[in-house]
């Protein structure tokens, strides 16, 4: 039986690109397509929300000389492009799913609109978020975090390339240590980087659960959903 009813999966966009050094790689697409594909079948909900950096990150783009917002702008419009992918590799599957943007870019998606969306969902398309927010200034993690808050979703799921939240970057320290759960204050209070501080704000006032956990181990999704303690809980 699965452990929750209706979900919110933030995935980077980072992660499609696997080895790649930029754009997507079919086979990392096909992949996460799959897995997501058998949470919907199991009749757990879901919404997807997934990043653009691997086309761009509008705050890179200030190191390079770009406007912050015409970067950020850029950045949203990335997140369309991974999100028009990742509902072609479902079609392609058979599965329905549903994109929408926050703003408007009909015929490409449909614009943002809960009653829509909550429809969708129940109707048991997977739905998939782009656009970020709609506005500068604002990460695809306080994107999910809205969303998730907004659709009423019992848990963000975060997926990465690391097992969860450790007390430095496992990837550069060997002596890294997991920690299994968190409250969101101690997140906050040791600086660790896991959701910008508007999205924690958000999920803490919310009382809206983050679980972090390594997206790229096949199966991870399938046993987060059945309730195996996968990842880091973060919690009030």
């Amino acid at each position: 039986m699965p452990n929750y009813n209706r979900i919110l999966l933030k995935l980077s966009g980072e992660a499609l690109m696997a080895g790649r050094s930029h754009g997507i790689d079919p086979l990392r697409l096909s992949e996460y397509a799959e897995e997501i594909i058998e949470i919907a079948k199991s009749g757990v909900q879901i919404a997807v929300v997934i990043g653009g950096g691997n086309i761009f990150r509008g705050i890179s783009g200030v190191d390079e000389g770009f406007d912050r917002v015409k970067g950020d702008y850029m950045g949203m419009m990335a997140t369309v492009i991974n999100g028009l992918a990742l509902q072609s590799a479902f079609e392609a599957k058979k599965a329905k799913s549903r994109l929408f943007t926050a703003f408007r870019m009909e015929p490409v998606a449909e614009f943002y609109y809960k009653p829509k969306v909550i429809e969708a969902l129940n109707s048991g398309e997977i739905v998939i978020f782009s656009g970020g927010t709609g506005n500068p200034f604002f990460t695809t993690d306080t994107a999910s975090s809205l969303r998730a808050v907004e659709i009423e979703a019992d848990v963000m799921l975060k997926g990465t390339r690391v097992d969860g939240v450790y007390t430095t970057d496992p990837e550069k320290d060997t002596d890294a240590e997991k920690y299994d759960t968190l409250t969101f204050d101690e997140a906050i209070e040791k600086n660790l980087r896991i959701l910008d501080q508007t999205a924690f704000a958000m999920c803490k006032e919310n009382e809206l659960p983050v679980i972090v956990f390594n997206m790229n181990e096949r199966g991870n999704l399938k046993k987060l959903i059945s309730g195996e303690k996968i990842g880091t809980l973060i919690k009030i």
